[in-house]
């Protein structure tokens, strides 16, 4: 599902918004259905990125214990970078980005959160945000991100999957997720989720219940 302020990982733009430097696309929850006879038995749930790579990396190997302890380093200087100049907005959705990437919610939060003090109308910041609140079992929080996404640019087709993802899986509200879907399909009547399936036609199954 393509983001609408990058034609999503985008790196934030400033994340969509201004542009920062390494921009990641905006992250988004894929949902996998499972239809026996027509008939959704099943959601399974798993964060992407833009592009269609894994918003939660898997465990490291030891072929990756290198790329592992490079963004450790990384992440220490930007945590250095950010105390040294606490402004530093490009610094801070950086260090966030690269949290989020280590599967580091909390720490991904607090960057996200100092960012969003120096620019509070970011979406992808805010849609990032509440995938890593997500990530860390705020559900509720999730949501009012995904919320305040949509209030500052309701054409952001990641922040409306990605809230209708929560209510589905998360919440246990799959009325409510049918209506942030339908939402999102009243902006774009072609979208996709992330693994290539028409919203349309999800939604159409979801109701045959």
């Amino acid at each position: 599902m393509a983001k609408q302020k990058k034609a999503e990982k985008n790196k934030n733009t400033e994340k969509p918004i201004e542009k920062i430097p390494e921009k990641r696309g905006v992250s988004y929850g894929v949902v996998a259905l499972a239809f026996v006879a027509g008939i959704l038995v099943g959601v399974l749930l798993t964060l992407y990125k833009t592009g269609g790579s894994p918003a939660m990396p898997p465990p490291a190997s030891q072929a990756d214990h290198k790329s592992t302890a490079e963004l450790s380093d990384q992440i220490a200087g930007l945590e250095f970078r950010t105390s040294q100049n606490p402004g530093d907005i490009a610094g801070w959705i950086q260090l966030g980005n690269l949290c989020f990437d280590a599967n580091l919610p909390e720490k991904a939060i607090t960057a996200y959160e100092k960012a969003l003090a120096l620019n509070p109308d970011n979406a992808d910041v805010l849609t990032d945000l509440g995938v890593m609140y997500r990530k860390a079992g705020k559900f509720d929080k999730a949501i009012q991100n995904f919320d305040k996404a949509v209030s500052v640019d309701p054409k952001h087709e990641i922040a409306r999957f990605n809230k209708g993802i929560v209510l589905m899986h998360d919440l246990n509200n799959p009325k409510g997720a049918i209506q942030a879907w339908e939402e999102l399909l009243a902006i774009n009547p072609l979208a996709m989720a992330p693994n290539g399936q028409s919203i349309d036609e999800m939604l159409k199954k979801m109701k045959q219940q």
